[in-house]
Parts: structure tokens; C-alpha cells; sequence
């Protein structure tokens, strides 16, 4: 059987980084190895937190809504269509800049995890 996760089931959470995530497909639920994806929703109005992965490589595509970016040093607009990559160890936070929710789909390799995450303050940037 494939291994397979139906939207209705998924069940959100808050991460560490203040964004509702629900997983579609990590390994310590859905028998994959290596990596997750999962669908992130930043309300009208708000933003992550700053911080950084320290293993993860993330891939971020915008599937609905409007926001900013910052990136390392970088901060930029994104809407509905983007594509972006964030290396391990840079620095990173998305605010909704728009007036409907911001989704967005996360991959990370290796996997996303808690442990993985460091909240930052702008110094630290």
C-alpha cells in the first residue's frame, strides 16, 4: 500500500517558530525516510519568528497569499507561485503581507524537527 495522507486527518500545531503546520508527510508518522512536507498558514497580519535550522535544507512554495520574506540578510516580497530555498543555518522568517491567509508548502531534508530549530532575535540575523 502507498503510503498516503488524506488533508481532513491532519491534524494543526504550532512550531516553535509561531506558525500553524500541519504535517502531510514526515517519517515519525508516515513510514517515509528522509524527508517532510508539510503545509504552513501564517494568519492576515502576523509573522514568524526568526530562526534558523542548523541541518534542514527547506524549500518553501507559496500556494495562496501575499508576504515578505527575510532571508539572511535578504528581505523580499512573495505571493502565490514562488519557489524559494533556504540553506541550512540561514536565518529566516515570513510575515503576511497580504489581506487573506499566506499557505505555504514545506519541504525539509532531513526531516523538520523541533530539536532542529533555533529561535533567534534580529542581532542574531
Amino acid at each position: 500500500m502507498p503510503m498516503l495522507t488524506r488533508y481532513p486527518s491532519v491534524t494543526a500545531y504550532i512550531t516553535k517558530d509561531n506558525s500553524e503546520i500541519r504535517e502531510l508527510m514526515h517519517p515519525e508518522h508516515h513510514g517515509n525516510v528522509r524527508q517532510s512536507l508539510a503545509e504552513a498558514r501564517v494568519p492576515v497580519g502576523a509573522a514568524t519568528r526568526l530562526h534558523r535550522h542548523l541541518r534542514s535544507e527547506e524549500i518553501y512554495h507559496v500556494t495562496r497569499g501575499r508576504g515578505r520574506m527575510t532571508l539572511g540578510a535578504e528581505r523580499f516580497d512573495i505571493a502565490a507561485g514562488d519557489t524559494l530555498c533556504i540553506p541550512p543555518g540561514t536565518a529566516h522568517r515570513v510575515e503576511n503581507t497580504g489581506d487573506g491567509p499566506l499557505v505555504i508548502l514545506c519541504s525539509c531534508s532531513p526531516a523538520y524537527a523541533h530539536e532542529d530549530t533555533e529561535l533567534l532575535t534580529d542581532e542574531e540575523a
